[in-house]
C-alpha cells in the first residue's frame, strides 16, 4: 500500500507540474505525450517493486535482482518499438562526433567529485553481492529508463528548448532529472509522505550531468558507466 501511494504522489506531481508548464506553452505541449510518461513511470515501479512484494522473487539475494532486471527488459522492450527507437532512447554505442572532447572534462569532474565523497565518507565493508550488483545494474536500469525512454516521452510532451552548455535543454529533461530525485528521495511511510531535500539534491544534481552527457553525445554509454561509478566507488575504495 505505501508503494502505491508513493507512485500515487509522484504521479500527482508530474501530472500537475506537466499540464501547468503545458498551459504555458501550449503550441508546444502533447498531453498524450505527458500521459504515455506517467504510463511509463507506472510501469517501471510496478516492475522494481515485484508489484509491490505480490510477486514472488525468484532470484533471491539481499539486492533488488529480479526487479531490476524485470524493469530493464520492460524498457529495452518499449526501446525498440517503431514509437521509440534505440538510437532515439540513446542505447547505442556511438557517440556523437567530437563530442568526446566536450564531455571529457564533466566525466573527470563527476568521478573527481564522487572520489572525493567516497573518501570523506567512507562506508563500511561491502560484500561481493553488493559491489557486483552497484557494479551492475543501477546504471544499466535507471539510465535507460530516465535518461532514455522517459526523456524521450517527456521531450515529446514539451517541444519548446533552449540551448544551454552546448546542448538544446527542454522541460522534459528538467522533469526526468526530478522524477528521478523523487524516486530516491519521496515516499510514503507511517502515514505520510516523506521527502529528504539531500537524497533529492544528490541524486537529481547528478541526473542533470547524466542528460547533459546522453544530449551531447547522443548515447547512454557515458551516463551508464558514470553512475555505476557513483554507487561503487565508495564500496571499492
Amino acid at each position: 500500500m505505501n508503494g502505491l501511494l508513493s507512485l500515487g504522489g509522484v504521479l500527482t506531481l508530474l501530472l500537475v507540474a506537466g499540464v501547468i508548464l503545458g498551459l504555458l506553452d501550449r503550441k508546444g505541449f502533447s498531453l498524450r505525450w505527458l500521459l504515455i510518461a506517467a504510463l511509463l513511470v507506472a510501469i517501471n515501479d510496478l516492475l522494481l517493486t515485484r508489484a509491490y512484494g505480490l510477486a514472488p522473487d525468484l532470484i533471491g539475494g539481499d539486492w533488488n535482482w529480479q526487479g531490476k532486471l524485470f524493469a530493464l527488459a520492460a524498457t529495452l522492450a518499449v526501446a525498440a518499438s517503431p514509437a521509440f527507437g534505440w538510437s532515439a532512447t540513446g542505447l547505442t554505442l556511438a557517440q556523437r562526433p567530437g563530442s568526446l572532447k566536450a564531455a571529457l572534462p564533466v566525466v573527470l569532474i563527476y568521478c573527481a567529485f564522487f572520489a572525493a565523497l567516497a573518501l570523506a565518507f567512507p562506508s563500511q565493508a561491502a560484500t561481493p553481492e553488493e559491489v557486483a550488483f552497484q557494479l551492475t545494474l543501477p546504471g544499466l536500469e535507471e539510465e535507460p529508463f530516465y535518461r532514455g525512454l522517459l526523456l524521450l516521452a517527456l521531450d515529446r510532451a514539451f517541444a519548446g528548448r533552449r540551448r544551454f552548455l552546448g546542448v538544446e535543454w527542454g522541460w522534459g529533461a528538467v522533469l526526468s532529472c526530478l522524477l528521478f530525485g523523487l524516486a530516491h528521495a519521496f515516499g510514503f511511510h507511517k502515514g505520510g509522505f516523506s521527502f529528504d531535500p539531500l537524497t533529492m539534491a544528490l541524486t537529481a544534481g547528478p541526473a542533470f550531468i547524466a542528460v547533459w552527457l546522453k544530449l551531447r553525445t547522443g548515447s547512454l554509454l557515458l551516463p551508464v558507466l558514470l553512475h555505476n561509478f557513483g554507487n561503487a566507488i565508495s564500496l571499492v575504495a
